[in-house]
C-alpha cells in the first residue's frame, strides 16, 4: 500500500486469483491506482516470461519487488528431496527468473529500474529446521550483491531488506511467536520491532 499511497501503479501475481483480485480491487478503490493482477507459479520460467511480457505490453516496470516465500518446519535429517525442492524452487528459483526477466526487459530496452527482495535474519545467523529456506534466501542474499555490481552500471538498483520478526496473522500461527517477538525487542538496538510500515517505509527509499 505504500507504493500505491504515492500515487505508483501496481502490478501482482501469485498462485490464487481470489486475494489478488481482492488486493487489486482494494488498492484501486483506495487509492484510485491502476492495479493489475495474474495467477502466476513462479516455478514456472515459461509462464513468468509470459507474465512480465503481459506487464510490459501495459507500461514498463520501473520497480520490482521480490516477496516469495514458502516455508515449513521439519527436522533436516526427516526432510525428503521433494520437500526441500517445493521450498527452494519457489523461494531461490523463482526469485531469480522473475528478477531474470525483468532484467533482461530493463536492459534490452535501456531502461532504468530498481529490485528489491524480501530476505530473512537466518542469512547471517541460521536457523534450525527451516535449512531449505534459510538456503534459498541466502541464495537471494548473493545474488542481490551480484546483480548490483553487474546491473549497477546499467542504472538498475539492487538492494534487499531483512526485517526480523514482524507481528502479523501469518506470524501469530508460528509456535513460540511470542518469545521470538520479546528476544528480539529486548536484544534490538531500537529496543522494539519493526513493523509494517518501518518496512514499507525502507522500500519506498
Amino acid at each position: 500500500t505504500h507504493f500505491a499511497s504515492l500515487g505508483a501503479d501496481i502490478a501482482i501475481c501469485g498462485r490464487r486469483e481470489d486475494p489478488l483480485k481482492e488486493t487489486a480491487n482494494s488498492l484501486t478503490d483506495q487509492f484510485g491506482i491502476n492495479a493489475y493482477y495474474e495467477t502466476l507459479d513462479i516455478r514456472s520460467p515459461q509462464d513468468v516470461e509470459g507474465f512480465v511480457e503481459n506487464v510490459f505490453n501495459i507500461k514498463p516496470l520501473t520497480g520490482l519487488v521480490n516477496n516469495a516465500a514458502g516455508n515449513f518446519i521439519s527436522p533436516t535429517h526427516k526432510l525428503s528431496s521433494r520437500g526441500f525442492d517445493a521450498i527452494s524452487n519457489i523461494v531461490m528459483h523463482g526469485t531469480f527468473y522473475v528478477t531474470h526477466s525483468v532484467g533482461q526487459k530493463w536492459i534490452a530496452q535501456q531502461l532504468p529500474g530498481s529490485i528489491l527482495s524480501i530476505l530473512a535474519t537466518w542469512i547471517w545467523t541460521g536457523s534450525a529446521y527451516v535449512v531449505p529456506s534459510a538456503m534459498s534466501k541466502s541464495a537471494i542474499h548473493a545474488m542481490t550483491m551480484s546483480l548490483a555490481v553487474e546491473w549497477g552500471p546499467k542504472n538498475i538498483r539492487v538492494n534487499a531488506i531483512s526485517a526480523g520478526p514482524i507481528k502479523t496473522l501469518a506470524a501469530s500461527a508460528i509456535g513460540d511467536a511470542k518469545f521470538l517477538y520479546k528476544w528480539n525487542e529486548d536484544h534490538s538496538f531500537l529496543k522494539r520491532n519493526v513493523d509494517i510500515h518501518d518496512v514499507g517505509n525502507s522500500a519506498l527509499y
